[in-house]
């Protein structure tokens, strides 16, 4: 049985210790190549992830103004509907004034010639015949008016449900670009963030890559080296 002393014993821990030593020195490098390869993933990973995330934003803020969109020209249409509505009832309701002064006329020149051939004046003639033209021609004047004003609401009318109508759409048309320019802008932002995001796993793994040449050793020789002074 051989004989050991304690300076063997020292001398046997302290090469396993160095043997410890040279190899957490070799495996050092390689540690570190897998943490940058490992952080170059993630930063291109995370580039994609943005990208991904602002095309999400485009389609949404797409889908978004298209149905706002949508309801500006319905309300557009609506609001003309109800303008020209409005106006064919301001035209009926001058129509139907101009039917009653006409009738009112009618009624009138009957009491006038009713009244002339009861006390034997002409009803063709002299002065019963100058006020039914008299009657007549106000009323003419007046229905003339109401014809008139008749036709001024249904043209006002018209323009106003045109103007109505064009500026809802052109309302929609804004909405609907701004959303287009808006769904650029973030699909640019997200292309550059994944463009970035390569860029960058890119610089990782070259400085990973540079910095694990500059370090890496081979570790078997000194380790055998170290095996052998304990043996």
């Amino acid at each position: 049985m051989a004989n050991f002393s304690w300076a063997d014993v020292g001398n046997a821990l302290s090469s396993g210790a160095s043997t410890l030593n040279t190899a957490f020195n070799a495996y050092l490098p390689y540690a570190q190549l897998s943490q940058g390869i490992e952080a170059a993933g993630a930063q291109k990973a995370a580039g994609i992830y943005n990208a991904g995330l602002m095309e999400v934003k485009a389609i949404d803020t797409l889908s978004l103004a298209d149905i706002r969109a949508d309801q500006e020209e319905k309300i557009a249409t609506l609001q003309a509907g109800r303008r020209l509505k409005q106006a064919e009832l301001e035209a009926r309701n001058y129509q139907i004034q101009g039917n009653r002064l006409l009738k009112t006329s009618r009624s009138i020149n009957a009491t006038i010639r009713a009244r002339a051939a009861a006390n034997g004046v002409s009803i063709s003639s002299g002065s019963a015949l100058q006020l039914q033209d008299v009657n007549t021609q106000t009323v003419t004047n007046e229905v003339g008016l109401m014809d008139f004003n008749a036709l001024m609401a249904r043209v006002f009318g018209y323009e106003d449900a045109t103007a109505m109508y064009i500026t809802g759409k052109q309302a929609a048309a804004y909405t609907r670009y701004s959303a287009e320019r808006q769904a650029a802008e973030l699909r640019l932002a997200g292309d550059f963030a994944e463009k970035s995001g390569g860029i960058l796993a890119n610089a990782q793994l070259v400085d990973t890559g540079l910095k694990f040449a500059q370090n890496v050793t081979n570790p078997f020789p000194a380790i055998e080296k170290a095996i052998g002074a304990i043996s």
